[in-house]
């Protein structure tokens, strides 16, 4: 009898009452950025991208339920300098033989005056720092070839020395040759796959 009832419960779960799935997306690499910025000399902005990064998305109505992760690929930074992003790589910045690898995984989401607010690990030159941010979503919108699509954003600002990105040299004036506060941007265009 208790057999009979769980596969009429089943039944009826399945014809009349279906399980909604979380939606897994995936980020398309050709229409997203990930992008940061960092003083130069108290003068100017220096600005760099990494092109090499994947990520997980799931993402549902309800926050409990998303969730978020990244991956970036320290080697692929990118400050339209040879010489400068050779330095980046070495052990004075981020050491990519030793940490090849940046992370992000979320902790939780919930919805905020404005989008939501990201609560997630960050790892970065073996360091791991929670961070609160901002993250606006975009409503979903479908592409000429019938693919749901979704915009993921965020700016924040961050500490290198917090990660053990120390390296710096000081000016005549009392300024740095770099800044510590680093602006990051993240602008991910996602591809609904389920």
């Amino acid at each position: 009898m208790k057999a009979f009832k769980g596969i009429a419960l089943a039944a009826l779960v399945g014809i009349g009452f279906p399980i909604m799935a979380v939606d897994t997306y995936k980020i398309d690499t050709a229409h997203s950025t990930v992008q940061f910025s960092v003083k130069h000399m108290v003068l100017s902005n220096t600005h760099g991208t990494f092109g090499t990064y994947s990520g997980d998305i799931k993402w549902d109505n309800d926050p409990k339920l998303c969730s978020l992760s990244g991956t970036v690929k320290v080697d692929s930074i990118d400050t339209r300098d040879i010489k400068r992003d050779e330095h980046l790589r070495s052990a004075d910045f981020f050491d990519s033989g030793k940490y090849p690898e940046i992370t992000l995984v979320s902790k939780s989401i919930k919805k905020g005056r404005k989008g939501y607010v990201l609560t997630a690990d960050l790892t970065m030159r073996g360091v791991t720092k929670t961070v609160t941010v901002p993250l606006e979503v975009s409503a979903p919108v479908k592409d000429p070839w019938g693919n749901q699509r979704v915009n993921f954003a965020t700016q924040f600002k961050l500490n290198r020395q917090d990660y053990g990105i120390s390296w710096n040299k000081a000016l005549d004036n009392g300024g740095l040759v770099v800044g510590n506060d680093v602006s990051v941007e993240l602008d991910i265009e996602a591809v609904k796959t389920n």
